[in-house]
């Protein structure tokens, strides 16, 4: 079997379904933890606009796991009551499924992740988590250059779907991103003269107390967002 990764993103559209979902933040982890063949996950929040942003977007929840398997997964959300519970507050529940290519650092002191023996050559759709535990002495500086490093994501070319995501507001945060493919991935990386300054930055100040950087092929999606469909596997 083959170990594969979910991210599941939730809308919540009124005030006490909010509330609800922030209640959650502490009160699913006893049902999760419980989840079958299930070897990693984080419950998290989401930050408003594009990638890093300390601000919270109340609206927009997600959940992280890893499986031993697909068909793991696919048993939780076909049969755990907590699902149920955040379908029926939700107004949008939407999955992506991937299978890990690569991931570079540690996520809470280690690497859940295990790179897929299987990929697809046809499918050159690529998602990238960038995840980071920012030193207390260095918040103000890092907070400071965000908005100019990220500029740049806004118009990159073969960027199909963004969200910052986060265990804790302003410390612990991440970026999701979703691309065309990998070459559109890079031409913002490497080209954009704004995140290669940040790359730099990060190097020479050292603002992360812990860092990953992963990169998955999202292979399946189930849901809606915005009300589309946000890929298409018809190759």
């Amino acid at each position: 079997m083959t170990q594969i990764t979910t991210l599941t993103f939730f809308r919540f559209p009124t005030i006490a379904d909010r509330f609800w979902a922030f209640q959650m933040m502490q009160f699913a982890h006893r049902d999760l933890r419980q989840a079958r063949g299930q070897t990693f996950y984080k419950l998290l929040g989401s930050g408003k606009g594009f990638g890093f942003n300390p601000l919270p977007d109340w609206s927009v929840y997600s959940l992280l796991q890893v499986w031993k398997s697909e068909r793991d997964a696919d048993e939780f959300f076909a049969t755990a009551p907590i699902v149920e519970r955040y379908r029926a507050h939700s107004a949008e529940f939407w999955t992506l499924y991937m299978k890990n290519v690569s991931a570079k650092g540690a996520w809470s002191g280690g690497n859940p992740f295990e790179a897929a023996s299987d990929l697809d050559a046809a499918n050159s759709y690529l998602a990238v988590i960038t995840r980071a535990r920012i030193k207390a002495k260095h918040l103000a500086s890092f907070w400071r250059f965000v908005p100019r490093a990220q500029k740049p994501l806004e118009r990159s070319d073969g960027l199909i779907f963004t969200k910052g995501i986060g265990e804790l507001p302003v410390i612990q945060m991440a970026t999701f991103s979703l691309w065309e493919s990998e070459a559109a991935m890079k031409s913002y990386a490497y080209k954009s003269a704004e995140h290669r300054e940040a790359i730099a930055k990060t190097r020479e100040l050292g603002w992360y107390q812990e860092e990953m950087f992963s990169r998955f092929q999202p292979y399946r999606s189930v849901g809606t967002w915005n009300g589309k469909s946000i890929l298409d596997f018809g190759f």
